[in-house]
C-alpha cells in the first residue's frame, strides 16, 4: 500500500492502522495438528468450491433448508391444501372457459408478480390461442405463489425464498419460451423462411465459445471508453495501490467554493455517472459550477486478494478527500457515494464525525444500503452456508469473478436478464443489439478481491454490523446517528439491488437534516435519469433533525410526484449548502504530489 502525506492541515491525522492480512473465518485447530487439519480444510473447501461452481455460487443448504421448512408445514395445514385444491380447480375452469369460447384480448396482468411480463407485450400475444395460453401461465404463477406463502408457522424468510424460486421454476416453462407457442417467434419463423433459427443457432455458437475461451459477452463496438463514454475532460490527479483520482475541467466563469468528491460502486466501472455526453452526471454537475472528483477503481486480480474493507476506506475515501481538499484549496467538500460506494462513504463519514473530522459538508447517497435486513431478493439467499460457499468459491483464484456475479444478479430478474434474451437473440435470432450505453457499461463488470467481499457480506449483509453499532473502524465502533452534515438520500421505485424501502430506512439512523428523493427507474436508470428524458418523475421532500419519523409508505402517499429529473433539484440542494464562488481551480497541483498525471478517463477503467 502506498502511503501518503495529508495535504490539507485542517484534517486530524487519520491514525488507523492499515490491516494486514488475517483469515476471514479462523477455524480452531482442537486436537489435530495443524499441518493436518490445513489438508482436511482444503479438502473441505475444494469440494465447496466444486459443488459452487456447479450451483452457480448458490449453496444447497439454503434451498434445502427453506424447502423443509415449507414442506413440513404445508403437510400438517389441510386448511391450506384445500384451498390450493379449489384455486386449481378454478384455474382450471377458467382456462378450459377460454379455450372453448376463442375469446381474444391481451392477456390478464398478474399484479402480484414483481415486473410486467414484457414477453407477452406484442399484440399477437391478444389473439386467440395465444392469450388463452399466456393467461393460463398467469395463472399458474399466481398459484403457485400461493402455494408457497400464507402457511401457518413457516418463517417469512423461507416463505420469501421459495416463493422466488418457483416463480423462477415456472417462468422456465412460460409458452413464450417454446418456439410453437411464441407467435411472435412463429410469424418470425413463416416471414423469414427459418432463418431466424439459422442465425439463433450461431448466436449460440458464439455465446457456448465465449464461455468455453473464458472470455465475457463483448462489449458492442459502438461504445468505446474515452471514445464516447466516460468522455468529460479531466485530469487524473492522483493514484495509488487502488484508486485514480480524476479532477474534471470547469466549463464555469467560476466554481462554487466547495468541491464534489464522487465515490462509486466498485463492483462496476465508475463511468454509469459519465456515460454518453447527453446523460452525464459529471458533466451536469461540472456545467452547474461544480468542480467535480471522481474516484475509478482499480480492477482487482489475484494479487489484490487481501485487501479490505479498511482499505477500500482509506486508499478510497479517505486519500481521495485529501487529495480533492489540497488542490482546491477548500475546506471541505460535498461527498456523493453511490451503491456500494455509499454504503463505504458512510462508513468514512460516521469514522469522520466520531473523530471530530468535519470537511464533509454534505453526504449524498445514491441507491445506497445502511440496514440490509430488507436488502431484496438478494437477502433471500444470505446466510451462514451460503456466504462460507461464496468465500470457498472465492479461495483458490483470491477474487469473485465479473460472470459469477453477473449470474446471481440475472437470477433475480430472470425474465428480463435470461428469458428475454433467450427468445430474442435465439428464437427471433436477432443480431442486433440495439445496444445503447447503459448496457455497454453493464457488460463492461470488475472483480472484487476475496478478503473485502467476504468483509462485506459477513459484516454488512449478514451480520448488519453498521445499522447495529458493531462495526468498527480503528479499534472503535462507528455509527451513522454521528454524521452532523446534511444528508441528500435517492431511492429508485424499481430497485431490486437496494429496495427503496431500505434506502429510506437512512431515516431511522441519521440524526441530521435529510432531503429524500424517490425517483422513477431502476437502480441504474434510476439514478442516470438526465433532464429530458422521457416519462421520468419524482418525488422529494424535507425531513428536518428533529421532525418525526414518517414511514415510507406514508411518506410515498403524502409526497407529490413532479415530472421530470431529479439532477437540478440535486444541483439546487448543494448550491444552497456550498460557499461564494470561486475562481476556477487548476487540474491537479501545479507540482508535487497532486500533480496531474494524464487525461481523463485514466488507465485503471481500461483494465480487463
Amino acid at each position: 500500500m502506498l502511503d501518503h502525506p495529508k495535504k490539507n492541515g485542517a484534517a486530524p491525522k487519520d491514525e488507523t492502522p492499515r490491516p494486514t492480512h488475517v483469515p476471514v473465518k479462523e477455524r480452531a485447530p482442537h486436537k489435530i495438528k495443524k499441518a493436518s487439519l490445513d489438508i482436511y480444510q482444503s479438502m473441505d473447501q475444494s469440494a465447496h468450491e466444486a459443488v459452487a461452481k456447479t450451483m452457480s455460487g448458490l449453496a444447497p443448504s439454503v434451498l434445502g433448508e427453506a424447502w423443509m421448512d415449507w414442506a413440513v408445514h404445508l403437510a400438517v395445514s389441510p386448511g391450506k391444501q384445500l384451498h390450493l385444491m379449489e384455486n386449481a380447480m378454478r384455474n382450471a375452469q377458467t382456462v378450459w372457459t377460454q379455450a372453448l369460447s376463442g375469446q381474444t384480448g391481451a392477456p390478464e396482468r398478474d399484479k402480484t408478480a414483481p415486473s410486467p411480463d414484457r414477453r407477452f407485450a406484442s399484440d399477437e400475444w391478444k389473439k386467440y390461442p395465444f392469450n388463452m395460453l399466456a393467461n393460463a401461465h398467469q395463472l399458474n404463477w399466481q398459484w403457485w405463489q400461493d402455494a408457497m406463502t400464507d402457511i401457518h408457522g413457516v418463517a417469512k424468510p423461507h416463505e420469501d425464498l421459495m416463493a422466488f424460486v418457483a416463480g423462477m421454476m415456472v417462468d422456465m416453462t412460460a409458452p413464450s419460451n417454446f418456439a410453437t407457442t411464441n407467435p411472435d417467434v412463429i410469424t418470425a419463423t413463416v416471414n423469414e423462411k427459418g432463418q431466424n433459427f439459422v442465425r439463433g443457432v450461431q448466436n449460440l455458437k458464439n455465446n457456448l465459445d465465449q464461455k468455453i475461451n473464458g472470455g465475457h459477452a463483448p462489449v458492442s463496438k459502438e461504445f468505446e471508453v474515452g471514445r464516447n463514454l466516460a468522455t468529460t475532460p479531466g485530469k487524473v490527479v492522483f493514484r495509488n495501490d487502488l484508486i485514480e483520482l480524476i479532477q474534471y475541467a470547469p466549463t464555469t466563469d467560476t466554481v462554487h467554493a466547495e468541491p464534489i468528491l464522487i465515490v462509486p460502486a466498485w463492483i462496476m466501472k465508475y463511468y454509469i455517472l459519465d456515460l454518453s455526453q447527453q446523460n452525464s452526471l459529471v458533466r451536469f454537475l461540472v456545467e452547474q459550477g461544480f468542480t467535480v472528483f471522481m474516484v475509478s477503481w482499480k480492477n482487482p486480480d489475484a494479487g489484490d486478494r487481501n485487501l479490505g474493507m479498511e482499505d477500500y476506506r482509506k486508499l478510497g475515501i479517505m486519500d481521495a478527500t485529501d487529495a480533492a481538499l489540497a488542490i482546491t484549496n477548500a475546506s471541505k467538500l460535498h461527498a456523493v457515494g453511490y451503491c456500494l460506494g455509499g454504503t463505504l462513504l458512510s462508513i468514512a463519514a460516521s469514522a469522520m464525525a466520531r473523530d471530530g473530522d468535519d470537511r464533509f459538508a454534505t453526504v449524498t447517497f445514491l441507491a445506497a444500503q445502511i440496514d440490509f435486513t430488507e436488502a431484496g431478493p438478494l437477502r433471500l439467499f444470505i446466510n451462514e452456508s451460503e456466504v462460507t460457499m461464496i468465500e470457498d468459491m472465492m479461495a483458490e483464484t483470491g477474487y469473485l469473478s465479473s460472470d459469477q456475479m453477473a449470474g446471481a444478479f440475472a437470477l433475480l430478474r430472470a425474465r428480463d436478464l435470461i428469458w428475454a434474451p433467450v427468445i430474442r437473440d435465439y428464437l427471433l435470432g436477432k443480431t442486433d443489439s440495439h445496444t445503447f450505453d447503459l448496457m455497454a457499461w453493464n457488460a463492461d463488470a470488475t472483480r472484487m478481491p476475496y478478503r473485502m467481499h467476504s468483509q462485506y457480506l459477513r459484516n454488512l449483509f449478514l451480520n448488519n454490523d453498521l445499522a447495529e453499532g458493531r462495526y468498527r473502524v480503528g479499534k472503535k465502533a462507528v455509527s451513522v446517528s454521528d454524521i452532523r452534515a446534511p444528508i441528500f438520500a435517492v431511492g429508485t421505485e424499481q430497485d431490486h439491488v437496494a429496495p427503496w424501502h431500505s434506502v429510506y430506512k437512512l431515516h431511522l439512523f441519521v440524526d441530521t437534516d435529510m432531503t429524500f428523493v424517490l425517483t422513477s427507474g431502476g437502480h441504474n436508470a434510476g439514478i442516470v435519469s438526465e433532464p429530458g428524458h422521457k416519462h421520468r418523475y419524482f418525488r422529494i421532500a424535507d425531513t428536518p433533525s428533529d421532525a418525526p419519523f414518517r414511514d415510507p409508505d406514508d411518506w410515498l402517499e403524502s409526497t407529490t410526484p413532479k415530472n421530470g429529473s431529479w439532477w437540478p433539484e440535486f444541483t439546487k440542494w448543494l448550491a444552497k449548502h456550498s460557499g461564494k464562488p470561486a475562481d476556477l481551480p487548476h487540474l491537479g497541483a501545479r507540482s508535487g504530489h497532486y500533480a496531474a498525471l494524464c487525461d481523463a478517463p485514466g488507465t485503471y477503467v481500461m483494465q480487463t
